[in-house]
């Protein structure tokens, strides 16, 4: 087989190749056989006319395509790998040349992952930790105070809520600010309706904990966000089609499970703010580009400094998913858990 390979504009690439008629002939056993298995011809049940019957019923050039579907098909994995082609997205297959008794000809049109100029960022990151050194986090009692009000708040309403429905005479006073004064007591008691809390005082650590745990991550978030913001800034690469318009639908996806967990309709939404789908994902486009950017500057660094999750790893996490949501597909559980794992190390080893 013969191969020609041009790069094109933004990280397409163009693969000009030829079949040698031998290689290529070796395919019409079998493409006449796929023919026949969708044939219905009169007097045999469908796909089990004999092989000259089916020659009758079908063209020479229906034969010598489906000769050349089945033998790219089998081709452009191997060109692929051949070529060290780091393909991405569907490819676009053309035939260029097809008869009988010639070389097959093609065209294939394909993006690959871009080739991303990353800037120093070991250094990168230190600067930005050093510029924004760590503080200690300080949990004040006004914070836990606060929270627990708004436990007592909580807890008013609802009984509120529950006094309404049980006596009729009570909406009238539906919306009604409570007072302070009818919150329950924080005590022993109202701890335990929360969980396995043997008192008060330990609802109370635990709520300074999350407090605490909130900050930290806060803190961890900003310096990821400037590290990230960096990045983004100092990298180069061209951004792939199909990766930006893989993003704008994962954010499309997004919207519609948010919607529907509202008992909405995505098309509900879109009259509601007189936009049409096409309205929407043109706006998210440049987010949409950002996000894919990203996530080949990160891919960039993990393969650089080798930080792929393990199996191990990636196989915990899957089967922890698959626990929780029985009905998962857990081909996509495990792309999403790589990701996840996979950025995760690329960003402790930046903070590191």
């Amino acid at each position: 087989m013969k191969i020609t390979i041009n790069k094109l504009a933004k990280s397409q690439i163009e693969i000009i190749g030829s079949m040698e008629v031998s290689e290529f002939a070796k395919y019409e056993d079998k493409a006449i056989q796929r023919l026949g298995d969708r044939l219905e011809v009169d007097g045999f049940r469908k796909g089990k006319a004999p092989v000259e019957v089916v020659k009758k019923q079908v063209t020479d050039m229906m034969i010598l395509e489906e000769m050349a579907e089945m033998a790219l098909y089998d081709a452009y994995p191997k060109i692929i790998v051949d070529n060290k082609i780091d393909a991405i997205g569907r490819p676009q297959i053309a035939i260029t040349k097809i008869a009988r008794g010639s070389d097959l000809e093609f065209k294939i049109h394909t993006a690959v992952l871009p080739e991303v100029k990353l800037p120093d960022y070991v250094t990168l990151s230190k600067e930005i930790k050093e510029k924004n050194p760590k503080e200690e986090v300080i949990i004040n009692e006004a914070e836990v105070e606060k929270t627990i009000l708004g436990l007592r708040k909580m807890r008013a309403e609802q009984a509120h809520i529950k006094h309404e429905h049980e006596d009729a005479d009570a909406t009238d006073h539906a919306h009604e600010e409570i007072p302070e004064s009818d919150y329950p007591v924080f005590d022993d008691k109202f701890a335990k309706s929360f969980g396995d809390f043997p008192a008060a005082s330990a609802l109370t650590e635990k709520i300074r904990s999350n407090l605490k745990m909130e900050k930290e991550v806060a803190a961890k978030d900003k310096i990821r966000l400037m590290i990230v913001e960096k990045l983004l800034a100092e990298s180069e690469l061209e951004v792939p089609e199909v990766l930006i318009e893989a993003e704008v639908e994962k954010i499309y996806y997004k919207l519609q499970a948010d919607i529907s967990g509202m008992g909405f309709s995505v098309e509900d939404y879109l009259t509601q703010v007189n936009k049409t789908e096409e309205d929407i994902k043109l706006e998210w486009r440049p987010e949409a580009e950002k996000r894919a950017k990203l996530e080949m500057i990160i891919h960039a660094i993990s393969q650089k400094d080798n930080l792929k999750p393990t199996d191990e790893e990636v196989e915990k996490e899957v089967e922890n998913i698959m626990t929780m949501y029985k009905d998962a597909d857990p081909v996509l559980a495990r792309a999403y858990i790589e990701n996840m794992l996979g950025n995760e190390k690329v960003f402790a080893f930046l903070e590191k």
